[in-house]
């Protein structure tokens, strides 16, 4: 082959391996673009009239088989790019080389060892890996772009996918695992909880917003007993009070009460428009205006006390436990405390903050916070305890009995599960400190949360078992040395 020929024949496979290459750019492109764009925006602008948006969501319809039509065609042109590279490059490269006076087997070898090279190379800087972080960058312009043609190849070559579609799907089915033609792109609450977590982390969601979320996704699965007016907490009146009574206290206190026998059963509910009317003498019975009361179990999903709150026209419902004893009350204010968190109004008694951040982490709450805003408030799950709803419960269950001001407890948290993969794992510890104490119970806590490496862990550990190994060995040379001086006084007395 002579020079001239051999400089034709290097130029021509190197732009053959050139077009080889883009047309296995276009197939990964294809392939990555359209399973990682928003299929809802498409769907959108489709309904929109948008005709590019269109033949995108054509083509993700059946992702399975356009999936197949990319690695269709990502591996003919691999194969293509070796089958030029040798022959075409390797063979120009080596009649170049034995032009300088390398010995003819020599320039073959490394003709062909370097046109591999470059091809493969080339092949994987241009033809994998830009196409692919292109389509991961900017997938709805790069799937709109790429959706006409992607129908065309789809329409010439589907007979042949379908082929190898089939082929795969029976391989499948062969030991006994069911083929999926389309991937399952919806997400459960479990997926949604991660996905707003990993949003949060990476900063791409406000924290606030996150923390809206996170209540939202709780709340279908939260019963009355979370979210209820405890007992302790409930204003009630008794049968036998007066409409004048019921005023007075409506003027200073809460529109709403529930109206309770001797024996704590709910009777029935007044409203502030029961006892306005002057109509109604000031003498008149509570249990004459009272309306008939709406009774929850505490066990009922907070969904379902809103359905009954919202069908039955009230806005507070009274809460007995499985005994039939009135536990508390529910009203539509705490089920929107469990999607926004506290609402203070004119008539709440504290209007201080249930949680108080220190800067760093530390926090004051009060005793009755949820256990669910503390994990919120501290960003780390808590422990599962049995039966405990609220701070002040964590406190008594770890403690073992009522808790005086001033007692201090430390709590373990769970690892979290994000870290498990992760070189480096965290040993995090709360330290709740009793600030004070109201009904026997702890009504204030001081929450200090402290984290270090795991390993910190492990190390001291390992040094406390050396010390203590030391320690035994020194206790057994005392205890060697005192029995040898015994032994040496008995011999002298002797």
């Amino acid at each position: 082959m002579s020079l001239t020929s051999a400089i034709l024949l290097l130029l021509g496979g190197l732009l053959i391996i050139g077009l080889i290459i883009a047309a296995n750019g276009y197939f990964v492109a294809q392939e990555f673009a359209f399973m990682s764009v928003d299929r809802a925006r498409l769907r959108a602008q489709a309904d929109a009239g948008d005709k590019s948006a269109q033949r995108a969501l054509k083509v993700t319809q059946r992702t399975s088989f356009m999936l197949s039509g990319a690695q269709l065609g990502i591996t003919v042109t691999g194969l293509m790019v070796g089958y030029v590279a040798e022959p075409m490059v390797g063979a120009a490269l080596g009649t170049l080389l034995g032009e300088t006076g390398v010995s003819k087997g020599t320039a073959i070898a490394v003709g062909t060892v370097g046109a591999l090279l470059i091809a493969t190379v080339v092949q994987m800087i241009f033809g994998e890996l830009y196409p692919k972080n292109l389509a991961l960058a900017i997938p709805e312009p790069l799937s709109k772009g790429l959706a006409r043609s992607t129908n065309i190849y789809l329409a010439l070559f589907g007979w042949l996918i379908a082929f190898f579609d089939w082929s795969s799907n029976a391989l499948l089915k062969a030991v006994g695992i069911q083929p999926v033609e389309e991937p399952d792109d919806t997400a459960t609450a479990d997926d949604l909880e991660r996905i707003v977590a990993d949003s949060t982390e990476s900063g791409d969601l406000p924290p606030e917003l996150s923390v809206t979320l996170d209540r939202i996704l709780d709340f279908h699965d939260r019963d009355v007993e979370h979210a209820m007016i405890p007992r302790s907490q409930v204003g009630v009146v008794a049968p036998d009070a007066t409409v004048a009574e019921i005023r007075q206290r409506m003027a200073t206190e809460h529109s709403r009460y529930p109206v309770l026998a001797e024996d704590d059963q709910p009777l029935g509910v007044v409203h502030l428009g029961d006892v306005l009317s002057d109509s109604t003498p000031a003498d008149t019975p509570v249990t004459e205006v009272m309306r008939q009361p709406l009774v929850v179990p505490e066990m009922m999903q907070l969904t379902d006390a809103l359905e009954h709150l919202q069908a039955t026209e009230n806005e507070l419902a009274c809460v007995i436990d499985e005994y039939g004893g009135f536990t508390g009350v529910i009203t539509l204010e705490d089920l929107a405390e469990e999607l926004v968190g506290e609402i203070h109004d004119e008539h709440d008694e504290d209007t201080e903050r249930d949680i108080s951040s220190h800067g760093g982490n530390t926090w004051t709450m009060d005793g009755d916070v949820h256990l669910d805003e503390v994990e919120r408030a501290i960003g780390h799950a808590l422990p599962e305890v049995a039966d405990v709803e609220t701070l002040a419960g964590l406190v008594i269950a770890k403690v073992g009995e009522l808790p005086s001001a001033g007692e201090t407890v430390r709590v373990n948290l769970p690892v979290d599960p994000r870290e498990l993969v992760e070189d480096e794992q965290m040993h995090r510890e709360l330290e709740l400190t009793v600030l004070s104490v109201d009904r026997f119970v702890p009504a204030e806590v001081r929450v200090e949360l402290s984290e270090r490496p795991a390993s910190e862990d492990a190390d001291e550990s390992e040094a406390s078992e050396r010390e203590s190994r030391a320690g035994e060995r020194a206790s057994g040379v005392t205890e060697h040395a005192e029995e040898d001086a015994a032994h040496e006084r008995k011999e002298g007395d002797r």
